[in-house]
């Protein structure tokens, strides 16, 4: 019912759905307390030069981006082409460039709220697959797995790293995040914004498998309402012979486009959970503030 409910939302004049979902956001920063939480540690960690209030006013900021990034997540499955909202994709020769060596391409970027309404852009002028990961309700799980693949050239699933490799090695172009603090045999704590986070090494691994070029991504909700997609020029000496030094560069990296725009990240996600022994639990009540 509720997918139902807003499809047919998505026939409203975007402006109004824009409107909608800045309603929304600070709704969802009012009520569920404990994504809240989540929002603030991760916001006075990375961000410590800041003062309270203005921590405050960015989380805030947050949770406006993430109701647009609903309405936005709709419009990138159900509307058509011609119904996008104005965008710029500066630097697509990069990605063109990177993909006609025939090895594969590895489009790295994080997760933003704009991820669904940039991957449709993105779709609608080059070719490129994904990874993803089922999100538990069975029925958004279905929805988002087939409004992908009615776009995107292939689909594989996050752990089936086989795969991904032989994607690539197809001359696949995939879309890869490894900012979320999912403990696999890849990942090590490295630092993120200064502060020990768990980060995955696969991205360097994977490219030294295949050949794939690394070329990075970044996405954004200008204020005018428009969206800016940014691609750079696949990395130079990447992969090393050093896993952990690549890591923390392409860490460096998303930090340095996250701070263009730091309503937009995904700081819902506990990011810095799961850190092994002699890490506190940030997130603990008693650890950092509520």
């Amino acid at each position: 019912m509720a997918l139902g409910f807003f499809r047919l939302l998505v026939l409203l004049p975007w402006k109004m759905q824009v409107g909608l979902g800045r309603i929304f956001g600070p709704l969802f920063f009012a009520v569920i307390r404990e994504r809240r939480r989540v929002v603030m540690v991760n916001l006075r960690l990375c961000f410590p030069e800041k003062s309270e209030a203005e921590l405050r006013m960015l989380a805030k900021e947050h949770y406006q981006a993430m109701g647009i990034g609903l309405f936005e997540t709709c419009l990138a499955w159900w509307a058509p082409t011609r119904r996008l909202p104005s965008y710029q994709i500066v630097g697509k020769e990069h990605l063109e460039a990177a993909a006609a060596r025939g090895k594969g391409v590895i489009l790295f970027t994080a997760h933003f709220t704009t991820l669904e309404i940039c991957g449709r852009m993105f779709t609608e002028n080059l070719p490129i697959g994904c990874l993803y990961r089922d999100p538990d309700n069975a029925v958004v799980a279905r929805q988002m797995h087939q409004r992908r693949i009615a776009k995107m050239t292939v689909a594989v699933a996050m752990n089936d790293l086989r795969g991904l490799i032989r994607a690539l090695r197809k001359g696949h172009t995939i879309w890869y995040a490894s900012d979320q603090g999912k403990r696999t045999k890849f990942s090590t704590v490295l630092p993120f914004f200064g502060v020990p986070a768990m980060t995955n090494t696969a991205a360097s691994r994977i490219a030294e498998m295949t050949g794939a070029a690394v070329v990075p991504y970044f996405a954004a909700r200008k204020p005018d309402g428009s969206y800016l997609l940014t691609v750079l020029p696949a990395l130079e000496n990447f992969p090393t012979s050093d896993p952990e030094a690549d890591a923390i560069r392409t860490n460096r990296l998303m930090e340095e486009y996250i701070r263009k725009a730091p309503e937009q990240y995904f700081w819902v996600h506990r990011r810095f959970k799961r850190r092994g022994e002699g890490f506190p639990n940030v997130y603990r009540r008693s650890s950092f503030g509520g």
